[in-house]
């Protein structure tokens, strides 16, 4: 039977009747056409496909209401303008709308559906209170404490939702990582502050043996972080035989120290000690056994035996005693002020209260109240009354400390007397959703004097406090965690390459490329480059490892450098050997994944994941009478009906990258057979290698431009977007655009933002939570 209504929408589109506004329409008139007009003509085009429970990618035209199209179905509207105005849908062997008409109806979509309406403040949303994540945990601690080791090494990984760890939705706390926590604590507050005693567990245990001759000693390595006295302790006992007792050599760093009879049997070893101050750094602890005696068959039964030294065990113990000038930062830190061996209890407690002062509030990253003081000073007046040292206390606080919700999670609390569905962040919030964004650690004294002002939420001093943190060392935290998420190079290290067929491939040259693109990113960020300059920077950094890999001369030693691409075909984050590597299966490339890497990272148009059953490129070979190439393999599989949509858009952007092989070294050949880097993409332009990949790129900076600015505002607020914070990429993207496209730019904006600067009740407006 014969769908009038939609024979006469198509009749309408083809007139081009409709679908010209170029401002927004009443509420009224959009139902309308949309009714009408806009989905019948849809469903004449592509309901074969996109209808009913069994709809591909889960999109079901004749389900879409008007209604929730700008809101809860937003991001199948996304999907479905992605695909039209591409030209990938509907497939090529289905009837087709004129290049007109594709664009009427792509605009009409974009216009009347996408364009959020942005009337008064944008809706800030709510983000959900974050953990620290393990990068976060680490730079945090180092920044509080100053400690150098990684605590969080330790940690699970953390999980992650929409591309980056730090999104508070899935940052959970399970039992396995609050027991990390607990152990980490300890152990911070044990290398932090210095408690000299020569009780407690030792720095160091090392297992002994049975030494037969003077040539034979026992021993090992030690690592000391504080310099000061320490207690070397050894176990031992001799099998005794002749006229002496056994003998014990004791060295460190292979330096006589002592020498010691060991009269002990075994049936009761002795414990020998020696004093010895030892800097910091690794050391070398050792027992020689120095006077064996063998005469198993003497006549004289007084001299006839086997002398021989058993080590049971060598132990460091300390530091016993420690000079002011040795103690570590940490320790200094902390303990601001401190006592003597004359402080009475009163003045032990006052010290605590002093440090714990200083400390609590850069802990929990603002102002502490009086209760919150005196519930961790009445934890370290519990040691003290069970007899611990002043330190010992002041160990057991911080460690305390270190569990607090207050600490592990970044809250930002309502009061019971807000009756307002939005607030602005306190400046105490404020500093740490700045300083988690672009450090990736905690405030430093600067914010927080001004978050103590009250001055830091002023749009001036927020640009400002941008500019000088981005040019802190410190930034390396920002550069490192969203450039290795949102390019994805984290997969680097997990990735399996078949290093037999690449067996140039290592884990020094991994690191090179992984660090390559990082410098470039900071190289945008740093000297105020155009975003698109990630597109096409036409110079790299590389090392010895990664220039040869590239074919690059007159580059020696591990030292990065910055070289040009002059005559090489390499541009921008294409031509990087990272991101065509984590873009690679472990035996050959994939310019599928090539492809959607692209479509994801670059142009904000992810694909819909495959359908279920689909075979992949290996099985659809195996299915052939005759061998297929890779090229010949992946078009029939987007001869496919259910893949074509995706297909026509990932896979020529995919083949544009097929001179780069799996690690991202330059082939003209596979397997004997010349290259073909050329591509057509659905709206029929044409290219043909990386090169001109990269001007077609360059075509569509306004989506790489939001894209990147969708990427930023994600990882900036920890949580995901919603159709409401559309006003807030507009204003983003425009603001960007206006001041040269810098990255700074961009960050400044998003750090101006609504949504960064205010939190909602709700994460939804109308009260959804």
């Amino acid at each position: 039977m014969t769908n009038f209504r939609a024979l006469a929408a198509c009749l309408m589109l083809a007139s081009g009747r409709f679908l010209m506004a170029q401002s927004l329409l009443p509420d009224a008139e959009i139902s309308r056409q949309f009714a009408h007009e806009i989905q019948p003509v849809l469903l004449h085009l592509c309901s074969d496909c996109h209808q009913g429970d069994s709809a591909e990618a889960g999109i079901a035209l004749d389900r879409l209401t008007i209604e929730r199209a700008g809101t809860i179905d937003r991001h199948q509207w996304v999907k479905v303008h992605g695909q039209i105005a591409a030209g990938a849908m509907p497939p090529p062997e289905h009837p087709q709308p004129s290049q007109q008409q594709r664009k009427q109806l792509a605009e009409w979509i974009e216009k009347q559906i996408l364009t959020v309406r942005c009337e008064g403040p944008a809706y800030p949303g709510r983000v959900t209170v974050r953990r620290l994540n393990r990068d976060q945990y680490n730079r945090t601690v180092a920044d509080l404490i100053g400690v150098s080791f990684q605590p969080a090494s330790r940690f699970p990984s953390d999980d992650v939702g929409y591309g980056f760890d730090n999104i508070g939705d899935v940052l959970n706390l399970s039992p396995v990582l609050l027991e990390r926590f607990m152990e980490a604590a300890d152990e911070i507050a044990r290398r932090a502050i210095v408690v000299p005693s020569d009780e407690g567990p030792p720095l160091k245990s090392i297992s002994g043996k049975l030494l037969t001759s003077s040539v034979e000693q026992a021993g090992g390595q030690v690592a000391v972080t504080i310099a000061g006295e320490y207690l070397f302790r050894i176990k031992a006992y001799g099998q005794q035989a002749g006229p002496q007792v056994a003998q014990m050599e004791i060295l460190v760093d292979n330096k006589p120290v002592s020498t010691v009879d060991v009269p002990n049997l075994e049936q009761e070893s002795g414990s020998f000690e020696v004093k010895q101050r030892l800097t910091v750094g690794q050391h070398q602890l050792t027992a020689r056994f120095v006077n064996d005696y063998y005469r198993p068959e003497d006549p004289d039964p007084q001299l006839r035996g086997d002398r021989n030294l058993m080590v049971e065990s060598l132990e460091l113990v300390g530091p016993i005693s420690v000079s002011p000038e040795d103690l570590p930062e940490s320790h200094r830190r902390l303990l601001i002020a401190t006592v003597n061996g004359e402080s009475d209890r009163n003045e032990v407690l006052r010290a605590v209260q002093e440090n714990l002062s200083a400390f609590l509030p850069r802990a929990f990253r603002r102002p502490t109240t009086g209760q919150e003081l005196e519930r961790y000073t009445q934890i370290a007046r519990m040691v003290l009354a069970d007899g611990g040292s002043f330190e010992r206390a002041m160990q057991v606080a911080v460690q305390a400390v270190l569990v607090s919700p207050n600490f592990l999670f970044r809250i930002e609390q309502d009061t019971a007397s807000e009756e307002s569905d939005m607030r602005r962040l306190s400046d105490f919030e404020l500093a740490s959703r700045l300083s988690y964004f672009l450090w990736n650690s905690q405030p430093d004294d600067q914010l927080y004097q001004l978050a103590n002002s009250g001055q830091l939420g002023a749009d001036h001093q927020l640009r400002q406090q941008v500019m000088r943190m981005l040019t802190d060392p410190r930034s390396t935290g920002f550069v490192q965690s969203f450039t290795g998420q949102w390019l994805q190079l984290r997969k680097l290290e997990t990735l399996s390459i078949d290093r037999q067929r690449f067996p140039s491939y290592s884990d020094p040259l991994r690191s090179a490329m992984q660090q390559e693109t990082i410098l470039l990113v900071a190289s945008i960020l740093h000297e105020g480059r155009t975003i698109f300059d990630l597109l096409t920077a036409d110079y790299a950094y590389v090392n010895q490892a990664l220039a040869e890999h590239y074919g690059v001369s007159g580059v020696e030693g591990n030292q990065f450098q910055r070289v040009s691409l002059a005559g090489v075909s390499r541009r921008g984050l294409l031509g990087q050997a990272a991101i065509l590597t984590v873009t690679s299966n472990p035996t050959r490339t994939s310019p599928v994944k090539r492809g959607k890497w692209i479509l994801d990272n670059l142009l904000g148009m992810p694909p819909a994941p495959p359908p279920p059953n689909v075979p992949d490129l290996e099985q659809t070979q195996s299915s052939q009478e005759k061998k297929l190439s890779l090229r010949e393999q992946v078009e029939l599989h987007r001869s496919k009906p259910q893949c074509a949509g995706c297909h026509q858009l990932m896979d020529p952007l995919g083949f544009g990258l097929e001179n780069f092989d799996v690690i991202g070294a330059w082939r003209d050949l596979d397997a004997g057979v010349a290259i073909d880097p050329s591509g057509q993409l659905p709206d029929g332009r044409q290219f043909s290698g990386p090169t001109e990949l990269s001007e077609i790129l360059m075509e569509r900076k306004a989506g790489f431009r939001r894209c990147l600015a969708e990427k930023l505002l994600t990882y900036a607020l920890g949580r995901g977007l919603e159709y409401f914070d559309q006003c807030t990429l507009n204003q983003v993207t425009e603001a960007t655009e206006a001041e040269g496209d810098t990255l700074v730019a961009m960050i400044q904006h998003i750090v101006l933002s609504r949504p960064f600067r205010w939190q909602a009740k709700t994460k939804m407006p109308g009260g959804r939570r």
